[in-house]
């Protein structure tokens, strides 16, 4: 994230005296220090980075990954079988096999929908992509997941000339008593742009308005290959705007969810992601800079998303919430 704008609560930037010490450390030689200044080692439970969760959900079949080809994405519903409703505090997405698994998206179908892949209206529950690491939710803040719900875990898998299998799964973390608040999620995104070949510096943008006054918990900017940089821009109902957060060197390979320290939002806020594509060649992650780009679920199309999470700015859940 540029240092300009915003504050994070994650922000991953090291500090200058940092980057001089690591300097001198390998100009040095990169000698092994003190032993016994030495920390101990992490510990994890069960390789679980939040520790051991509450429930484990699978998904309901393995699936066969051949050694090459385009594998179009895939979607697989996994009951929840809870009898009531449950407020999730944290979500940590497990890919069963790495070296095939590119990214996990979840989301929540209520009971009593049809199958198949996700709508636009369904409600998120989390993701994992390269860079991303699993977190647990503010303190008195959850997720709902209604009694009777499915999750439909998004899987794109990406071949790597050995054929194998996955059985992906899910742990998720109970709130030890009622969140005083929930935690909703949005995409703000557009499908309906076509880059042309050989372009640098494509734009594309997208605009959501905000239903309430919110508070902003995290913003992740999605795009692939040709993906060079993303903005968040805040237009106020007077008229003043706000960069919210400016990624100026976007990495596929390094996807962060940014969480703003403090960034409230009244109703009727717009919200405009602006994204920049680099099409020519140039680039040298471009699959091939000679096509024109649509939106397309494989890494060699591009996609454009703001993924954007958001708790009510009134601190407490309404009657009809819990």
């Amino acid at each position: 994230a540029d240092p300009q704008y915003g504050h994070f609560l994650n922000d991953t930037r090291l500090a200058q005296a940092d980057l001089d010490a690591i300097v001198k450390w390998v100009d040095a030689g990169a000698p092994q220090g003190n032993a016994a200044d030495l920390p101990p080692a992490p510990t994890f439970t069960e390789g679980w980075v939040l520790g051991k969760p509450d429930v484990v959900i699978e998904m309901p079949e393995t699936f066969e990954i051949p050694a090459e080809g385009v594998i179009p994405y895939k979607y697989f519903t996994a009951p929840t079988n809870f009898t009531e409703d449950k407020w999730i505090r944290g979500v940590e997405i497990r890919p069963g096999n790495r070296a095939v698994v590119h990214h996990i998206i979840l989301n929540l179908r209520d009971a009593g929908k049809a199958d198949g892949p996700p709508a636009a209206a369904m409600q998120g529950l989390g993701g994992t992509a390269p860079g991303l690491q699993p977190t647990f939710y503010p303190e008195g803040v959850a997720k709902k997941i209604k009694a009777g719900s499915s999750i439909v875990f998004q899987m794109h898998y990406t071949p790597n000339g050995k054929a194998t299998t996955d059985k992906s799964y899910v742990g998720l973390y109970f709130a030890k008593e009622p969140p005083k608040e929930q935690m909703f999620g949005h995409m703000i995104l557009n499908f309906n742009f076509r880059i042309p070949a050989g372009d640098p510096n494509y734009e594309v943008r997208s605009t959501w308005t905000v239903p309430e006054d919110i508070l902003v918990q995290s913003m992740m900017p999605h795009m692939h290959l040709r993906g060079k940089d993303f903005k968040y821009i805040a237009v106020y109902p007077d008229g003043r705007e706000e960069v919210l957060l400016n990624v100026p060197h976007y990495d596929f390979a390094w996807q962060l969810s940014y969480k703003p320290v403090s960034v409230h939002l009244p109703k009727g806020t717009k919200i405009q992601c602006i994204a920049h594509f680099d099409n020519s060649p140039n680039n040298r992650f471009n699959p091939d800079p000679s096509k024109d780009i649509r939106w397309g679920d494989q890494t060699f199309e591009e996609m454009m998303i703001g993924f954007f999470d958001y708790t009510r700015d009134d601190n407490k859940l309404t009657a009809s919430a819990k």
